[in-house]
């Protein structure tokens, strides 16, 4: 009788640490995919940019080449970047895009041109989905980590090497969407 108690009592155990490893991976695969998810807006956002770039290289020539200097540095984001390497294209996107910005200023032509206007329309609806993207994936985040915190959990994380994951910080110059237009 005192076997059948132990094997149940094992066989319980075995069950909940099952258990809690799927939850723990499918939590994991929630912010890998998540931050998929951010590296597709981004590269939407870059398309855009790419465009934008053509655009902008018959107005200003030596601007361009500033501007494509800049954006040569850009990385792909995949499901297993962090924070802060999506913080970091991030922001090469946006240097870029005020350096466009700054060259539309001088060449009132470019600002009237109507496929300018089309593409930096489209970069605002792609950062509007980069934000939407970031949002989702601190949400996965924090499900996770306070997952990976609370016992007993904790210890089937540390076990299995579960460890937190970093908050996307968002930019306080970057509060409000400037108008690219």
């Amino acid at each position: 009788m005192g076997i059948i108690i132990a094997l149940v009592i094992i066989a319980l155990i075995v069950i909940w640490f099952v258990s809690v490893q799927r939850k723990l991976v499918s939590m994991d695969e929630n912010v890998n995919n998540a931050m998929s998810q951010i590296g597709v807006q981004l590269s939407s956002r870059w398309d855009a940019l790419t465009a934008l770039l053509d655009i902008t290289k018959g107005y200003a020539e030596h601007e361009y080449k500033t501007i494509s200097d800049t954006v040569k540095m850009r990385r792909s984001i995949t499901g297993t970047s962090s924070a802060a390497d999506a913080k970091a294209q991030d922001n090469i996107i946006t240097e870029a895009l005020g350096r466009i910005m700054a060259v539309a200023e001088s060449y009132p032509d470019l600002k009237a041109n109507e496929n300018y206007n089309k593409l930096m329309d489209s970069t605002n609806q792609y950062e509007n989905m980069v934000r939407q993207s970031r949002l989702i994936y601190n949400d996965s985040v924090t499900k996770l980590n306070r997952e990976i915190r609370m016992f007993p959990t904790s210890l089937v994380a540390g076990m299995l090497g579960f460890s937190k994951r970093d908050y996307l910080e968002e930019d306080t110059n970057k509060s409000e969407m400037p108008s690219m237009k």
